[in-house]
């Protein structure tokens, strides 16, 4: 079973940034082959889908049409990392963040936190206006 511990949540006032860390307990050259994603849950709202990075290289992504332009996915296979780098903050994107793993990928864009087999426990974060 794969652990996935997200870090790099906190409070930030609006129009600033904050940084998502999520390590993976996997081999590196398992890492390499997982889909990843983030997801996202305000309280009272269910949970919804932020972004994903294709495997390998991660030169697939994908984003909700709320954060395009503002939330950038990338990944570091060397060290089992995945980042969620948030700009231009608004107190809208205050919610629970969630890391998804998959050990395969897709050529579909998996949008759905049960297309993925590892959930990390989730960081908080905060935009205040």
């Amino acid at each position: 079973q794969v652990q996935l511990v997200e870090s790099g949540g906190g409070l930030v006032q609006a129009g600033g940034s904050l940084r998502l860390s999520c390590v993976a307990s996997a081999s590196g050259r398992t890492f390499n082959n997982y889909r990843m994603g983030w997801f996202r849950q305000a309280p009272g709202k269910e949970r919804e889908f932020v972004a994903a990075i294709s495997s390998g290289a991660g030169r697939v992504t994908y984003y909700t049409d709320s954060v395009k332009g503002r939330f950038t996915i990338s990944r570091d296979n060397a060290k089992n990392t995945v980042y969620l780098q948030m700009d231009s903050l608004q107190p809208e994107d205050t919610a629970v963040y969630y890391c998804a793993g998959r050990t395969y990928d897709s050529r579909y864009v998996l949008d759905d936190a049960r297309q993925y087999n590892n959930l990390g426990q989730g960081t908080q974060v905060t935009v205040s206006s």
